[in-house]
């Protein structure tokens, strides 16, 4: 890939710093909020409420960043990020967690929260030209996974030292880096809307947006039963797991799906997009459902890393669909309105999930929902949309 613009290059250090501070997080969390008292029950709520106030957040962010400025609303994300951080390492009052975790910015999942994927999103697609949209969210992709498993790595080791707090001071602290980055973006990744929008800042392509996101959302609520949180959990109470350990296990995998990522676009320019989110998305699924049968610890970390090695082609393939099927000014709210979705599917199952892993003769049940749920998602993406292709496959004919 031909390096992206100066600000496309400063857009990847944004996604490879929050991606990192995220990875960090997702390891020790659930252990660090276990540590402080609070059982799985209460745990599951507060991821929830913490995805949801996350969604919330989003919302409102998002779809007012092209009337106010891309970099205003990612400065204001950055220092919710950086707050939330704060407070989750100094506060064991339960209500004060709730209530941060649901006006901040934090991510359980070690995937994206808050309103920073879409506006980036958003504008790559702003700065880069059709021909290079796939490639350019590829690498993206790539860069979020990477720095996600380097995070997983140094939450191993940092926990030894310094505990799980100081995972905790170190994602509010990465926070107020990106706030400093964000400063450094020019007026070349803003948009000016000339006329008045809808409310949703979408028009014509309202239809399509909606029903992606409803797919979506679906494909988010099970993966919700499955965060890196909660399954870095399982093989804790499994196996019996040291968070050095799962650090490293989260390492392997993380980095095996950035280099998955890379082979999407290749894929993508051969057999289309929607073809390469489902075909590659399926088998991964039912790698997942896989995982909680072996019988030992390195034939599960196996299994995972099998289904990590496939389960991000579907990432960029998916991001570049939607800027491809909407008009150019609905770009940033389209990219919002499908991520807010995403972040409600997965904010609505963590508080089952953490009723199933309270009892343990069911703490392998979250994996089997988790991979029917995305395996039927799979299917209705393919039935209505696999004849919906973009306009730049279409004339490659």
């Amino acid at each position: 890939m031909r390096p992206p613009p100066r600000d496309g290059r400063l857009l990847f250090v944004t996604r490879f710093t929050r991606l990192f501070a995220y990875g960090a997080l997702s390891v020790v969390l659930v252990l660090y909020l276990t540590e402080l008292g609070f059982d799985a029950a209460e745990v599951g709520l507060l991821m929830t409420l913490t995805l949801v106030g996350d969604t919330l957040v989003s919302f409102f962010l998002t779809t007012r960043a092209d009337r106010v400025g891309r970099r205003r609303v990612l400065m204001a994300g950055a220092l919710l990020m950086a707050a939330a951080g704060v407070v989750f390492a100094t506060t064991h009052n339960f209500l004060l967690l709730i209530t941060v975790g649901t006006i901040g910015v934090i991510s359980p999942s070690g995937n994206e929260v808050g309103p920073f994927l879409p506006i980036e999103q958003a504008a790559l697609a702003h700065i880069v030209s059709p021909d290079r949209r796939t490639s350019v969210f590829a690498w993206y992709t790539v860069t979020g996974a990477l720095a996600t498993a380097a995070g997983s790595l140094a939450a191993g080791a940092l926990s030894h030292g310094l505990q799980y707090r100081g995972v905790l001071l170190l994602y509010a602290a990465l926070g107020v880096v990106l706030f400093v980055c964000f400063t450094r973006l020019s007026e070349a990744v803003e948009v000016r809307i000339a006329d008045a929008t809808s409310p949703l800042g979408i028009g014509s392509s309202r239809r399509t947006v909606l029903k992606l996101s409803g797919l979506f959302a679906l494909d988010s609520f099970g993966g919700g039963f499955v965060v890196q949180s909660f399954a870095a959990y399982w093989f804790y109470l499994r196996f019996g797991v040291s968070a050095a350990t799962l650090g490293t296990i989260f390492f392997v995998a993380n980095v095996l799906a950035g280099i998955s990522a890379l082979l999407a676009s290749r894929l993508a320019a051969r057999f289309g997009l929607v073809n390469t989110m489902v075909f590659t998305h399926l088998p991964s699924n039912v790698l997942l459902i896989l995982v909680p049968l072996m019988p030992t610890l390195p034939l599960a970390a196996l299994v995972l890393f099998a289904r990590f090695s496939i389960s991000q082609m579907d990432v960029p393939t998916r991001q570049s669909y939607v800027m491809a099927v909407v008009r150019p000014e609905e770009r940033s709210a389209a990219a919002g309105i499908t991520g807010i979705a995403r972040t409600t599917g997965a904010a609505v199952a963590p508080v089952f999930a953490g009723m199933l892993y309270a009892q343990p003769a069911l703490i392998s049940v979250p994996f089997f929902i988790a991979g029917t749920l995305k395996i039927i998602y799979d299917v209705w993406l393919y039935r209505g949309f696999s004849t919906a292709r973009p306009a730049e496959e279409t004339l490659k004919g």
